[in-house]
């Protein structure tokens, strides 16, 4: 029963993040304060997932290593030239467009994993995805964020890589390592890690809200040229920012998701692993974004990172439900 009990809670992930998102907005100090840890909450979540890892998770890698290279290679190229194209398409302040350059350099989601598995795609292929971009992203995220966003706004290449091995490789292994030394003891209590996971990540979200409460209401920026008198300073009310940066999200978001089932379909892979790789691209770790544009830009980059993380969960979760159904269906009445 408990362990059903956790594995819900791991799955309905978007409740807690929306309410944890309420209670930011209402108690921001509480959160403010929380905020302060938030590098080793990422950190405690990637030991999690570590932890959670079995040895034949990475068969792929061994069997047909072709398949996680042209994962890993469309997973840091669509989805951070897309999000660099969307920024220059919605003109977007160079604070949120580094966010959103951001979130799409960021490695796959392990969330990606359970949607994988929800929807009868490749579920080891989503793992090998999710733990090789992860352990390429100390080089990856900051070098491809540097590429397309340095121009605009200072990129701190080595700092960026420092924290990364910090917060996401280092506890990764560590938790993989716990696993291998403690196989019989971990196995009893194998759902707890997720939920650990899953409750640092609503932490995390909840932080960004409470420290951007305050400039909510009214955000000043920089909107792009109007009938070409050039480029003005103009009050943006807050609904107007949020609606901008969800579209650049939500287009973000699918592109990747049709971009990965389209690589999947051009390399004629399997219907499940085509799956797979629309789920892997599309989602991203958004999470590990906010961390990363928390510490090296401004608190403005987090948001982009922070709609991400509920926009991926819905989209995913929507897609997921629609193949269970259709496969589920009679031939013809799908």
């Amino acid at each position: 029963m408990f362990n059903r009990a956790l594995q819900y809670y791991t799955r309905n992930l978007v409740i807690w993040v929306v309410l944890g998102g309420v209670a930011a907005y209402c108690w921001p100090e509480a959160f403010q304060y929380i905020g302060k840890g938030m590098k080793w909450f990422f950190a405690l979540t990637m030991f999690g997932i570590g932890v959670v890892l079995k040895p034949q998770d990475f068969r792929v890698f061994g069997r047909k290593p072709w398949l996680v290279v042209v994962g890993c290679c469309a997973q840091y190229t669509i989805m951070p030239l897309g999000a660099f194209l969307l920024g220059k398409a919605f003109r977007l302040p160079p604070e949120y467009a580094v966010g959103l350059i951001l979130t799409g350099a960021a490695p796959g989601a392990m969330t990606s994993n359970v949607m994988s598995y929800l929807a009868k795609a490749d579920a080891a292929y989503s793992v090998s995805l999710t733990t090789a971009s992860t352990l390429l992203c100390p080089i990856m995220t900051p070098g491809v964020t540097y590429l397309l966003a340095g121009a605009a706004m200072d990129v701190p290449f080595t700092g960026m890589f420092v924290d990364l091995m910090l917060t996401v490789v280092v506890p990764l292994l560590a938790g993989f390592g716990l696993r291998y030394v403690a196989r019989a003891r971990i196995e009893a209590v194998i759902d707890v890690f997720p939920a650990i996971s899953a409750t640092f990540i609503v932490f995390i979200c909840s932080v960004v809200i409470a420290i951007n409460r305050d400039s909510l209401p009214s955000i000043t920026a920089a909107i792009g040229d109007v009938n070409g008198e050039g480029v003005i300073e103009a009050a943006v009310v807050f609904p107007i920012i949020v609606l901008t940066l969800l579209c650049a999200d939500v287009l973000l978001n699918l592109y990747g998701m049709a971009a990965g089932y389209g690589v999947g379909a051009l390399f004629r892979m399997a219907v499940a692993r085509r799956r797979t790789l629309a789920i892997e691209i599309g989602m991203q770790n958004a999470g590990l974004g906010v961390v990363i544009a928390k510490e090296h830009f401004d608190k403005k980059a987090t948001l982009p990172a922070v709609f991400f993380v509920f926009l991926c969960i819905i989209t995913a979760s929507l897609l997921t439900t629609y193949w269970r159904r259709r496969d589920a269906a009679p031939d013809g009445a799908a």
